[in-house]
């Protein structure tokens, strides 16, 4: 056999080393196929990360999906590989904005144990790291896609796709919307982007354009800031020299400006201020003159900016010429000149119109000294001197005096790279002999220039003088300049895109160390071509008419800065290494703030924010703090710093506390980390992320007490003992138990807590909101049973007879039932006064016993007594009365046993200590009640009657005294007036009135219980006596007095009522009758909502269990709804008022009511309530859509029939002056309104009567009415809501007049129901010649008009804050610093 040498060097048979070589293969080729076998068993994370760090990949998606067990680490490695990018050098967080805590790139935690849910999708943002973007890996790297296809314009996938395939298609992807040629990162363009506050873009561009002008900059880090003059705080200088030094030297994406507009004097609401950019230069360079007085940069802004200019007037007699010398800082170029619709194509069109001199004639001839009379002049403005940086503002806000409001010009305008400004300047200007008048123009003429294009641009509103030499320039010297000399290089455009309402401002600037434009657009800086500076010309698409709309958007230039090529003054900028020794500094301390940053920004990256609780031992209250502990930190060192947190020095020993996970929404104590006191918090709570699935609970013992171990798999169960004999509900005691343990363990257990015998206990578990259930089962687990994490379970053990019933029948389960089904309202009663009602209720509720009444109104005149102590007199009173006929009753051998009801609820003793003498005395007290209404009608028809005529309306007050009707109750109502505690149905005790009704309580008193039909139900649903036939069962009602701060008005009382929301209205109305004071069809219940509305409820059929814990109500007083009515409010309709719509009153309409029978309920009303005395005949109603008239009602149309009426019903009553011409449905009213354009002058409304919707029957209806030919008579639609208004200065263009239709029902008319609003005019007459004075003072007449009916509301721009800086930093202290 032939021998082989093996690896071990010894030697084998060849067929031995085969078979080895081959049984090795297999076992490698077996462990793969195993290893992605549990891949495929493995779930899988899917992740979709966006790369922010870059405005062209800000669109992208990165989806990758990988096995759970994927470690923090190998992601980060294969997002690189498939973003390009160096691992390491970028940062991930979670898509959650509100947490932003970045990934730990280093970590090998698995996906899962960080977070990320596995099957669902996980959203990530690819961000700066340190401020400083990704490192791009290099093509050597290997990260290129092998394809060499691009693909930049659809997502990038790893991993195996999901089976559905929902996730990782291209359509996820949006390409760009940007308009430049490249956009390149930070480090390709060198330069550091501006952060935007929220709405400082203008800010933005302005100081980009300062900073990357040379000479600006420059000057500024010359400047030395000295310490001991000023606070660095307030100082704008420093501020701008810091902002300038960052800009140049920080290896930051973007940084803040919070620091410069600190120093101007803004808080935060200054960043959502947007203001004019030209606006902000202005005062920036104000406060920088203020700021540099007494420095060498004293007169850098004139020195720069300032040129100047010559305001002339010329007579064209005698040649004698009035001028002036005015300094600018800019030159404003108007677009398009007043009153024309051409506007001016380029910058050097603009400029020449801006040099262009205007004839002085006619009334507007100017008084010639040397003449000394009136002459013709010519006044003009004429340049004198340019300044190095040349500014122009092209002013494309302008003010539509035809729509009043701000308006946007997207007009056109070239503008050169190279300005040649030789053209416009005047050098033979002093020599002329006969300019004999000079004015220089110091403080007080700045601002006097041109009025028509100058306007107020040069005004300097605090008289300081700009610090400018202003000797005349020697003309010799400026006609010796060369054209050359006057050669303007641009250098800087200044973009807004957007409306006159608001835009965005950013800037594109030319660099003069590479001659290259780049694009500032805040924290984003990108190349950009000559292309695109073109694109800024502007030019809006489509005819626009005269004036753009004032909400038309475009992207164009408007500010544009030049600078004077002259190779002698030109500056390059200061390099680092040449900075003065201040300036270096500077950047070494910001250098140092930078690495400080960096380090708390590790430091953050790495500490734990997680929700920490802890139940104060003392307050007893549920305490919440957020706890921050680094991941590095021990278990017992974070003990220390949550018990420091909690402020629980003074309050419990350090010992005593602990830290548990816990689940707030549960309330549940996951787990305890007994002997992992030294274990990192990292570690503990599976690494740093931006938020966690679970809480920590501090808590705490007493020093005699051992914490109680909690493991992973306990449940929680929250006991309640309910005790029957005192049916209370006592506050819970938590026990964990196992879901493996059985029923008969689980009560072993709560035996061993709570004290009660295993063997009688009944317990039941409520799973979810009031679903109980009766644990019977001895051996079924508590996981059968349906326990959770967190359980609430109610626990009795007696030996009463209530074990013999079903559950359902038991007495635990009504009182728990009870306990789940009680809410608590707070009930604000209506304010009421002692009045003749009081009288009549009174002897009623009383007997008639006349020393009863006495005693009860003791004391009314005096001092009003309090709520509570009327309460129990009155309840005191009552008792003693019932008492009394009691035994008067049993002397006679009354039988008050025989009385009682036999179907009593099994509550109507659940409050009262005493129930048989109290059960008596209701029973009594009812019988005698029942007497007292039967034996005396008239009393009670007169009582009736005064609520119905005195308590119609909401807000109207009636004569009963709430205070002594209170405490008056109802036959059927349980009072306690002793000083016993009651208890409540949530364990709370109480000294309180309380009240459990039959189901026939008032069975001698019969009473309708309806409303409006389409919210009652079914007459089924209620019994004879018009209540609820399922009301017997949820009866509880318990009310008390109640102090509110928010109505502590004299006279105003509330209750604090505890009832079962099971409830129906009806019953809930009759358990209020003790406290209102009058029968529940008198008074009306509203709910109050969070933003007090008040809504009235009338659904009486309907339960309670729409309302919550402390809900609100009203009562007001006033007749309640029966079945088919409905409450309608009445307005009057005055056509022809500046307020056509005026509150009358508040009806009832009922279905089946025809219109006449509506009108003729309403007649007497309006004449008590609003004195008006009308005719049946003189008045009509119509339908009211807002404040619209709509279709007329005729007197025999029918409620619910012809007429559609729902709750809260409006209606039109429009008084007539001629008898009613609208007879039948088929007739058509119009509101019409002549429009006098000779006279600009709108007549009267008129009504038209049409017998159809023919336009020519309109048309002769409207000439015979107003004499107007036929021929000549034109008409339009109004617009909008009645009564349409429009300015006379609009109306005779705006409107479609005389459209080309033969009825009045089709487009573009739509004339289909009455009220329509038409006007008419007669064509052939001329529209009235306006002088521009009589133009503007109708238009603010109309202006004035139209803002006080409010139908001016189409354009409504926010309020503008003037544009100041504070030169102290305080604005408080000199706020006309401007």
């Amino acid at each position: 056999m032939e021998m082989v040498p093996s690896e071990d060097t010894q030697l084998v048979p060849k067929e031995g080393m085969f078979w080895s070589c081959r049984k090795s293969i297999f076992d490698e080729m077996k462990k793969k196929f195993s290893q992605i076998e549990n891949a495929a068993d493995e779930p899988r994370v899917l992740c979709i990360i966006q790369d922010t760090t870059n405005s062209k990949t800000v669109n992208e998606r990165l989806t990758l999906n990988l096995p759970a067990s994927t470690s923090l680490r190998k992601l980060f490695e294969d997002v690189a590989s498939k973003a390009g990018y160096v691992s390491g050098t970028f940062d991930l967080t979670w898509g959650n904005p509100a947490d932003m805590a970045p990934l730990d790139y280093s970590s090998e935690t698995s996906l899962t144990e960080s977070g990320f849910e596995p099957g669902k999708k996980n959203f990530l943002h690819l961000t700066d790291r340190d401020g400083e973007q990704p490192q791009i890996a290099s093509d050597e790297s290997g990260t290129a896609d092998s394809s060499g296809v691009d693909d930049s314009s659809q997502d990038r996938f790893i991993g195996p796709l999901p089976r559905d395939c929902t996730v990782g298609c291209s359509s996820d992807y949006s390409s760009p919307s940007y308009s430049y040629s490249s956009i390149l990162s930070k480090s390709e363009t060198g330069y550091v982007g501006l952060v935007n506050q929220a709405m400082t873009c203008y800010l933005n561009s302005l100081l980009q354009t300062l900073f990357m002008t040379p000479e600006f900059r420059n000057a500024l880090y010359n400047w030395e800031f000295e310490d001991s003059e000023e606070d660095p705080v307030t100082s704008i200088p420093y501020q701008l020299q810091r902002l300038f030094v960052l800009l140049q030297t920080s290896k930051k994406r973007a940084i803040e400006t919070t620091d410069v507009t600190r120093s101007f004097g803004w808080d935060s609401s200054e960043a959502w201020q947007q203001h004019d950019v030209q606006e902000l230069c202005r005062v920036m360079f104000d406060a920088l003159e203020q700021k540099w007085k007494l420095t060498e940069q004293a007169d850098l802004i004139n020195q720069l900016y300032q040129g100047k200019l010559k305001d002339y007037v010329r007579c064209l007699e005698c040649g004698y010429e009035s001028w002036r010398i005015d300094t600018y800082l800019d030159i404003p170029l108007v677009i398009r000149p007043y009153g024309s619709n051409q506007a001016f194509g380029s910058v050097e069109e603009a400029l020449q119109a801006f040099i262009q001199p205007e004839t002085l004639d006619g009334p507007n001839q100017y008084f010639c000294e040397r003449c000394k009379k009136k002459c013709d002049a010519r006044k003009g403005l004429r340049f004198l001197h340019f300044p190095y940086l040349l500014t122009l503002q092209l002013k494309r806000f302008d003010f539509d005096y035809t729509t009043m409001h701000r308006i946007k010009l997207n007009d056109r305008m070239t503008f050169p790279e190279e300005l040649d400004m030789s053209p416009f300047i005047d050098v033979e200007d002093e020599k002329s002999p006969q300019t004999e008048s000079c004015t220089d123009s110091g403080a007080e003429n700045e601002g006097s220039c041109h009025s028509d294009q100058m306007s107020n641009d040069f005004s300097n509103d605090d008289g300081v003088d700009e610090g400018i030499c202003l000797e005349n320039t020697s003309s010799t010297d400026r006609a010796l300049k060369t054209k050359s000399s006057l050669t303007f290089e641009l250098f800087s455009v200044m973009v807004h895109s957007g409306s006159a309402a608001g835009g965005h401002y950013y800037a594109c600037i030319k660099s003069f160390s590479d001659g290259q434009w780049y694009s500032f657009n805040d924290q984003h800086v990108s190349k950009i071509t000559q292309d695109d500076i073109r694109k800024t010309y502007g030019g809006s698409s489509g005819s626009r008419g005269y004036y753009s709309s004032a909400f038309a958007s475009s992207t164009n230039a408007y500010m544009l800065i030049y600078r004077l090529k002259d190779s002698s003054r030109n500056a390059k900028y200061l390099e680092v290494q040449d900075f003065p020794e201040h300036i270096k500094r500077l950047v070494q301390k910001e250098k140092e703030l930078e690495e400080q940053e960096k380090r708390q920004r590790e430091i953050e990256r790495n500490t734990c924010k997680i929700k920490l609780f802890c139940m104060h031992p003392v307050k007893m209250i549920m305490m919440e703090n957020k706890l921050e502990v680094h991941k590095d930190k021990m278990l017992k060192e974070a003990v220390e710093i949550a018990y420091t947190l909690m402020d629980l020095e003074r309050v419990v020993p350090l010992h005593c506390c602990r830290l548990v996970k816990y689940d707030e929404f549960h309330e549940y104590l996951e787990r305890s980390y007994e002997g992992e006191e030294d274990t990192p918090m990292g570690l503990l709570l599976g690494g740093v992320k931006s938020s966690y699935m679970f809480d920590l609970l501090l808590e705490t013992r007493r020093p005699d007490q051992v914490f109680q171990p909690y493991k992973p798999g306990e449940v929680m169960v929250k006991v309640h003992v309910v005790d029957l004999k005192t049916e209370t509900i006592a506050a819970p005691v938590s026990v964990r138990a196992y879901l493996n343990q059985t029923v008969t363990e689980f009560k072993q257990l709560i035996s061993q807590a709570t004290g009660l015998s295993a063997e009688t206990m009944r317990i039941v578990l409520e799973r979810c909101y009031n679903d109980l259930r009766l644990l019977y089962v001895p051996n079924k687990t508590l996981k059968a049973e349906g326990f959770f994490r967190s359980n609430k379970v109610f626990v009795e053990s007696s030996d009463s007879a209530d074990h013999q019933l079903t559950f359902t029948d038991s007495l635990l389960w009504k009182l728990l039932d009870r306990h789940g089904n009680t809410i608590r309202l707070f009930v604000s009663l209506p304010e009421q006064s002692p009045g003749s009602q009081l009288n009549r209720t009174l002897c009623q509720k009383l007997g008639g016993d006349p020393g009863a009444l006495e005693d009860a109104f003791e004391k009314v005149e005096g001092d009003r007594k309090s709520v509570d102590a009327i309460l129990e007199e009155s309840t005191e009173k009552l008792k003693n009365l019932s008492l009394q006929q009691q035994q008067q009753q049993q002397q006679g051998g009354g039988n008050s046993d025989s009385l009682k009801s036999s179907d009593a609820s099994d509550f109507e003793h659940i409050e009262s200590p005493s129930q048989e003498a109290d059960s008596s005395a209701s029973v009594d007290n009812r019988e005698l009640e029942n007497r007292i209404q039967t034996s005396d009608p008239e009393n009670n028809f007169q009582s009736e009657e005064r609520s119905d005529s005195d308590i119609n309306n909401d807000r109207s007050t009636s004569s009963v005294d709430s205070d002594i009707l209170s405490s008056s109750h109802s036959s059927d109502t349980l009072c306690n007036a002793d000083s016993t505690p009651i208890p409540l149905a949530n364990g709370l005790d109480s000294h309180s009135i309380t009240c459990s009704r039959r189901s026939k309580a008032n069975e001698g008193k019969k009473e309708t219980w309806d409303t409006a039909e389409e919210d009652s139900g079914t007459d089924s649903e209620y019994d004879e006596n018009g209540k609820s036939k399922g009301e017997i069962q949820y009866v509880y009602f318990r009310a008390e007095p109640y102090s509110s701060e928010e109505r502590s008005g004299e006279g105003q009382k509330c209750l604090l009522v505890h009832v079962d929301k099971r409830i129906t209205l009806a019953a809930f109305k009759q358990n209020l009758e003790p406290f209102v004071g009058v029968a529940s069809s008198q008074f009306k219940v509203f709910r109050v909502y969070a933003n007090n509305q008040e809504f009235e409820s009338v659904r009486l059929n309907e339960t309670l269990s729409s309302f919550s814990d402390d809900n609100k109500i009203t009562i007001r007083l006033g007749r309640a709804l029966k079945k088919g009515e409905y409450r309608v409010k009445v307005y009057q309709l005055l056509v022809n008022d500046p307020e056509p719509c005026k509150f009358l009153v508040d009806a009832v309409f009922a279905k089946g009511m025809t219109v006449r029978q509506s009108k003729e309920e309403l007649l007497p009303q309006l004449r008590d309530q609003c004195k008006l005395d009308l005719c049946i005949d003189r008045f009509r109603l119509r339908k009211k859509t807002w404040k619209n008239p709509g279709t007329v009602f005729l007197d025999y149309h029918v409620y619910e029939e012809d007429i559609n009426i729902s709750s809260n019903w409006e209606v039109f009553l429009e008084i007539l002056d001629e008898p009613e011409k609208m007879k039948s449905m088929s007739q058509l009213a119009v509101l019409t309104r002549r429009w006098s354009p000779a006279q600009m002058k709108l007549e009267p409304f008129q009504e038209v009567v049409l017998e159809s919707s023919s336009v020519d029957e309109l048309k002769e209806k409207l000439s015979d009415k107003s004499g107007i030919p036929l021929e000549n008579l034109e008409f339009a639609k109004g617009r909008g809501t009645f009564p349409c208004d429009i300015s006379v200065l609009e109306i005779h263009q705006d409107l479609d007049w005389n459209p080309k239709v033969s009825t009045l029902n089709v487009w573009p008319l739509y004339i289909c129901d009455d009220g329509a609003v038409v006007f008419y005019r007669d064509k052939t007459e001329e529209l009235m010649e306006l002088s521009d004075e009589e133009r503007n003072e109708l238009m603010k007449k109309e202006s004035s008009r139209l803002l006080k009916t409010g139908h001016r509301v189409n354009y409504s721009p926010r309020k503008e804050k003037a544009l100041k800086i504070y030169l102290d930093g305080a604005p408080n202290k000199d706020s006309g610093q401007d």
